[in-house]
């Protein structure tokens, strides 16, 4: 990225000296001194984004008064309504998401040259890093073979739109693919490429020191925020809109101070620490501020921990947790590899500029809360969503209440617990029997000393003679090679193979449901045919329904040692706490306490093993791959040539036979109701990633395609094929459309009032030229920041989603495909309202000069002729927005403003 300079900027541009070499920066000490305002009591967090403000300072886009805005924000408590450019340095992303945003940009290609323009402005301006970690499944899983099974299944199923990020990767200026096999995203990030202050040359070739900024297609883009790099998710759409150099619209965030203080007691994990944290901060409510850690706490707080509550921040709603540099941060730079001049220079930053943390170190917060580590327990979480925080004491009565749910009675119910015998085996299953222990996500095989623990009680266990239970599918998925060659190094792999907990994968896995099917299908079928309620234990970060297995109800969050437990007792009515796991080769009972390691045996294994030598000779090729990689061929061409018979990668319609001039937004008229959705509908129930059956729309186009369900995969790898995605929107198992009476699954009434697919009921509302909306509770669009949840729901034609709140991302990807959020007022929402889905919706006020944030009537109308006005707030949240929404979306806006250039 090209660092510009504006008019006023060079105000505040000095120069630095480390280790001999000068290098400018941009002050905001000077910015004090020039009169611009008091920042000395900023949040560090904070204090990135006014830098970013100096530095591309330039009287249009950024103003001085965009600037002076940060100082009026202390003074009024943490709390501004000032809406700023923000520009990242670079972009993250994932092979799931950044599929389609290549995709995307490949057809603006097609596009620009639709509108006379030239095909080459559709570039990346900043750096773009793209790192396939999403497509492995677990098909083989438990044997010293699963690892190279699983990785030649990957490239036999995904070879088509591998070739196609190989050619993306030749085809644009900065963008970089890193090779299946080699990590998760994230924890490549944290650990490769993350740098926590950037260097890059200006206009006039000189080089300039910043801080690391990004922005990822994946929602845990947190991570690195550990790292002191500030980052968060945003979808595809605005990725791609930050590549081709659109600023991030935004306001000037909330920032919540999260004090920490003591330190954890033996037995605790970072795990347990993240699980309360999430609790805690969901309960806040922190949806689109920044949280920033803070206290004495911090000095006992190793990085890998701080990178797990930062991974965590979409399951506690902030848009970022972030950790403001320290001396802990210096010593993870020095332990992953990175060079001593880039350490130095972080550090000299950090002090010279304001974005240091020590004891002096007491900022402004908009608000504040505490907590003192030394009272965390071991815990859970569970059993569909994160912050569903449970002490491990408390563990099975947390199950039997989710079990009385299910079963839809209240009281005791262990009676209720069904064993049935699986087919073919010698042993049965029941309610709460564990059918996938999991090591699994960047969020805790980032973290040596859970990971050290998990085989520390594989090891002890294996010594006592115990061993996971014949029904639990056992993984481990590590989210870098790293951790590979500690646990090998500290002996303790062939204790977890003992176990089951074989390498299965560098990559995501089960954490975003490639959990692959159960050990045995006999499995499947005794909890199908019996509708039990099976469970999964895993290290990852998200649990919400239907997304790890469609044969598991209930999931539950637990850290690297816990699930090695939870393998060995196999059951969630075992209590950890006090019930024993199992029995030694003498016979003897034996308890959690017995296999479980001190701090101090973690500890000691940690330093020993985890060493700068791993990160540096693990990362020396990163970008290189293995030779079925290398291997992988594709053409050089300015534009693709799309495959008119692929069934992964096809031509999206966004921009074919687009107008070089904008349109107008419209109110919207007659419209029908497409389906009625509750609460913490996430963007796993919108656009699922998992697998499908033959009977769903997308499994009937691959069959009339002739695709045996063999190779169907799954909807995350098929993203950068419109038709499927369209098909799989609102298809998740567990998604109840309220319009229907216990109907679980993609389906909706049609234009005749009979139930059908939402997918074919949109195509025939569109045929008719009918526009549709869809109705939803709290929290609407939490979790992942997958674009498609947004995508597809303006491909099937919905014009306006109505709700009582929005989760950030989701919110920013409706409006950068034009799709309006709107929210409830006055105390109405879909229950007060009465709505069956019989109804006709207009919304007026949205033609003529719309502004942000501003309230519009609504008319429903009841199929009984009645009707009922209401007032809905626009979440058009911002002027650029609006020009988004009136271009048809945020890449219709950048594509005709490159054509016209």
């Amino acid at each position: 990225m090209t660092v510009t300079v504006g008019h006023d900027s060079q105000k505040t541009r000095k120069t630095l000296s480390v280790n001999g070499q000068s290098i400018a920066y941009y002050s905001i000490p000077a910015a004090e001194a020039a009169g611009l305002g008091d920042f000395s009591k900023l949040p560090a967090a904070l204090k990135v984004v006014l830098e970013n403000m100096l530095r591309f300072e330039d009287g249009k886009t950024v103003t001085v008064d965009d600037i002076r805005a940060f100082s009026d924000w202390a003074k009024a408590g943490g709390k501004s309504a000032r809406e700023i450019a923000y520009r990242p340095a670079r972009v993250l992303m994932q092979d799931f998401t950044g599929v389609p945003a290549v995709v995307d940009l490949a057809a603006m290609r097609d596009g620009i040259l639709g509108l006379g323009g030239d095909a080459q402005k559709i570039n990346p301006l900043n750096p773009v890093d793209l790192v396939i970690d999403h497509s492995v499944m677990i098909d083989e899983f438990g044997n010293p073979r699963a690892f190279q099974m699983n990785v030649d299944l990957e490239y036999e199923r995904n070879m088509e739109r591998y070739t196609f990020l190989k050619w993306g990767q030749k085809a644009f200026n900065n963008f970089r693919v890193v090779p299946p096999g080699t990590g998760i995203c994230h924890q490549v990030n944290l650990e490769y490429l993350a740098q926590a202050v950037w260097t890059d040359k200006d206009q006039n070739g000189e080089d300039v020191a910043y801080p690391d900024t990004l922005v990822g297609t994946d929602s845990h883009t947190t991570m690195v925020n550990g790292l002191a790099v500030l980052g968060w998710g945003v979808g595809g759409i605005e990725a791609e809109a930050a590549m081709l150099g659109q600023p991030v619209s935004m306001l000037i965030p909330e920032v919540i101070g999260f004090e920490l203080t003591g330190k954890m007691m033996e037995g605790t994990t970072g795990t347990d620490l993240v699980l309360k944290v999430v609790q805690m901060l969901r309960k806040k409510g922190v949806v689109g501020k920044f949280v920033e850690f803070y206290g004495e706490g911090l000095d006992h707080l190793p990085l890998a921990d701080r990178a797990t509550i930062a991974n965590m921040a979409p399951e506690y709603g902030a848009t970022c947790g972030f950790f403001p540099i320290d001396g802990e941060t210096l010593r993870y730079l020095e332990q992953t590899g990175r060079s001593q001049d880039r350490i130095a220079l972080v550090e000299a930053y950090a002090k010279e500029n304001g974005f240091w943390r020590d004891a002096s170190y007491s900022p402004i917060y908009t608000d504040t809360l505490h907590l003192d580590m030394g009272e965390i327990v071991p815990a859970i979480s569970g059993p569909k969503r994160p912050q569903d925080y449970t002490p491990l004491t408390q563990s099975v009565e947390g199950f039997h209440k989710t079990l009385g749910e299910y079963r839809k009675v209240e009281g005791d119910v262990i009676d209720l617990v069904k064993t049935v015998p699986v087919e073919g085996k010698d042993y049965a299953i029941n309610d709460g029997s564990v059918v996938i222990a999991a090591i699994t996500s960047c969020t805790n095989t980032s973290n040596p000393y859970v990971m050290i623990g998990a085989g520390l009680v594989a090891r002890k266990a294996r010594a006592l003679g115990l061993t996971r239970k014949p029904w639990v599918k056992t993984s481990l998925a590590p989210g870098s090679q790293v951790v590979q060659q500690y646990l090998e190094a500290a002996n303790l792999q062939e204790d977890l193979d003992a176990l089951g907990f074989n390498l299965v994968g560098f990559g995501c896995t089960t954490c975003i449901g490639n959990s692959g099917p159960l050990g045995d299908p006999a499995i499947s079928k005794a909890i199908n045919d019996n509708d039990l309620v099976a469970t999964a234990v895993l290290s990852g970060n998200r649990n919400f329904e239907g997304r790890i297995s469609p044969d598991v109800r209930a999931n539950y969050l637990a850290s690297p040692p816990l699930v090695v437990a939870y393998a060995i007792a196999g059951d969630m009515n075992v209590d950890l706490t006090k019930d024993a796991l199992g029995k030694d080769k003498d016979g003897n009972d034996v308890f959690l306490k017995d296999i479980w390691p001190s701090n101090e045996e973690i500890s000691d294994l940690v330093h020993k093993t985890v060493t700068r030598e791993a990160f540096q000779s693990k990362y020396a090729d990163v970008f290189k791959g293995d030779e079925r990689w290398q291997a992988v061929e594709t053409t050089d061409s300015q534009t693709y040539d799309w495959p008119p018979t692929s069934t992964y990668i096809q031509n999206p319609p966004y921009f074919q036979g687009m107008a070089k001039e904008p349109g107008v937004i419209s109110d919207i008229k007659g419209a029908k109701v497409l389906a009625i959705l509750g609460d913490m509908i996430t963007t796993d129930h919108i656009s699922p990633a998992g697998s499908f059956k033959p009977t769903t729309p997308a499994g009937q186009y691959l069959i009339d395609r002739q695709v045996p369900q063999k190779d169907f995969n799954s909807y995350g790898s098929r993203r950068g094929n419109h038709e499927i995605m369209m098909r799989g929107t609102f298809a998740n198992i567990r998604i109840k459309n309220e319009m229907l009476d216990g109907v679980e699954g993609g389906y909706t009434k049609g234009p005749d009032g009979e139930q059908t697919s939402i997918f074919d009921a949109s195509m025939a509302y569109q045929e008719a030229g009918t526009p549709l909306v869809i109705f939803g509770g709290i929290e609407y669009g939490a979790g992942s920041s997958r674009d498609w949840a947004a995508k597809g729901t303006a491909l099937l034609g919905v014009k306006a989603v109505i709700a009582e709140s929005f989760e950030r991302i989701h919110r920013s990807n409706l409006v950068g495909m034009g799709v309006i959020p709107f929210e409830f007022t006055g105390g109405e929402n879909r229950k007060t309202l009465g709505l069956t889905g019989t109804e006709t919706v207009s919304i007026d006020g949205l033609a003529g000069d719309l502004k942000p944030l501003s309230n519009v009537p609504c008319t429903i109308t009841y199929a009984d002729g009645t009707s009922k006005t209401i007032q809905l707030k626009c979440r058009i949240d911002t002027a650029i927005e609006i020009e988004y929404v009136e271009n048809g979306g945020v890449l219709h806006y950048v594509l005709r403003d490159l054509a016209r250039a």
